[in-house]
């Protein structure tokens, strides 16, 4: 097994976030300085920069789906090949746009309290949301392959969601004049600006397109089109972590004292989840068995919310900043010192079970593992990435060291590249070889 130098390319400053595009066709890179660039899979060329936001960029989520766009003004209306611009004019409706397929939207959360939609295939801004003062430390979607909801048929689903969605639309229409001028606070976000609007016999194809959103103790439920869904009462802490359900029925949000699940249909909280320390990290297991949390105590917490159990790691050297599950939901890795630790969660779990302990001369800063394949990938403050078989009783496979450390790392949709963005600003695409 070899990791070889694919390309790399220099950010404007330290690299705080990536994530590939769901088609592996582009990584989306930013930097703490606030650009977000979109680089090209296949050289590293960028296709597109941009701004990102006022004082830093702090989060990146990809969401693909596919959207009938409806516009308003024949006079100001753009082009079919941009199907998610904005019109910043006057609006008043004309003939529907086309059916576009495989439109890659991108939002991002920033230092200025605000989250951005962003037509990645065009290069376009489509919409703002501000969510108050409060940085946005969090953004994730929600999942598109639940297949029922609560025995439903796709079409009652669809019937269902039409309905709520022509009430919450009609809602945020009435909110009159003075909408676009109301400040933010906890009790609402403001729409600053908003994409074309989904048409309502479109609205069943993205009812479950969600995105969920922390800044400080606020939690919102955004629709790709920049729309508020919901805003969650305010957290006891500041939100420190999310990760949704693998179904998508709803989504962990964790702050100092624990960890609070929210329905993604009905947005009520499903259950509490206590935790008498800081939380860093989260994670589920692919089969939603296991949700896992790295903590600052140091320690790593397991629950199984259906069962209303729970199990607790400890021994680390420092606190677990980043946790990470393989594909069969049998291996769980965790940072926290110079191993990587992987704990077998097969059967009752690893209580009782010593983990496998991959070792690393300087502190394990990141784990991931690939998404469809066994490999672990981790890196260390050293610069040093290794890949391992936690399953084989000889786990190394190959090592590379970087100029820097690794801040940031992501395993492309196919598990044939690595990215991995550096504290000097480095973007790396490393390609595995058998």
């Amino acid at each position: 097994m070899n990791l070889t130098k694919h390309w790399a390319v220099a950010l404007d400053d330290y690299v705080i976030d990536l994530a590939w595009s769901p088609d592996g066709a582009t990584l989306a890179a930013a930097s703490a300085a606030g650009p977000v660039h979109l680089l090209a899979t296949t050289d590293g060329t960028t296709r597109h920069a941009l701004p990102g936001h006022a004082n830093g960029t702090n989060a990146l989520a990809w969401m693909k789906s596919e959207v009938r766009r409806q516009r308003s003004d024949v006079s100001d209306q753009k082009p079919a090949s941009s199907p998610l611009a904005l019109n910043s004019g006057p609006a008043a409706m004309s003939d529907p746009w086309p059916l576009t397929s495989d439109i890659c939207l991108l939002a991002t959360g920033g230092q200025d309290g605000a989250v951005k939609f962003w037509d990645a295939t065009n290069g376009q801004h489509t919409a703002t949301v501000r969510l108050g003062a409060a940085a946005v430390e969090h953004l994730a979607w929600r999942p598109n392959q639940r297949s029922d909801v609560r025995g439903q048929t796709s079409e009652e689903r669809g019937q269902r969601k039409e309905s709520e969605g022509r009430n919450q639309r009609s809602e945020v229409r009435g909110q009159g004049a003075d909408a676009g001028s109301q400040k933010p606070g906890a009790g609402g976000l403001v729409p600053e600006t908003r994409g074309a609007e989904l048409t309502s016999d479109l609205w069943p194809l993205t009812s479950g397109s969600l995105l969920a959103a922390a800044a400080g103790r606020t939690l919102a439920f955004l629709r790709p089109d920049g729309s508020l869904a919901h805003t969650c009462p305010p957290a006891p802490k500041t939100i420190s972590a999310l990760a949704w359900q693998p179904e998508g029925g709803c989504v962990a949000a964790a702050a100092f004292g624990g960890v609070r699940l929210w329905d993604a249909d009905d947005f009520i909280l499903q259950k509490e989840l206590p935790y008498a320390n800081g939380i860093l990290a989260l994670v589920w297991s692919p089969d939603g068995r296991w949700l896992v949390s790295g903590n600052q105590d140091p320690s790593v917490h397991l629950w199984l919310p259906e069962k209303n159990d729970e199990l607790q790691m400890s021994g680390y050297e420092s606190k677990v900043p980043t946790v990470a599950f393989d594909r069969s939901s049998r291996w769980l890795a965790t940072a926290g010192g110079h191993d990587a630790s992987v704990w077998d969660c097969a059967g009752t779990g690893p209580e009782g079970r010593a983990p496998s302990m991959l070792p690393h001369d300087g502190k394990v800063c990141a784990v991931a593992f690939q998404r469809a394949h066994g490999l672990l990938a981790t890196a260390s403050a050293d610069g040093v990435v290794m890949l391992w078989s936690p399953e084989r009783a000889q786990p190394l496979r190959a090592t590379i060291r970087l100029p820097a450390p690794a801040t940031k790392i992501a395993w492309s949709p196919d598990d044939h590249l690595l990215a991995l963005g550096t504290e000097r600003g480095a973007v790396h695409v490393l390609r595995c070889e058998a």
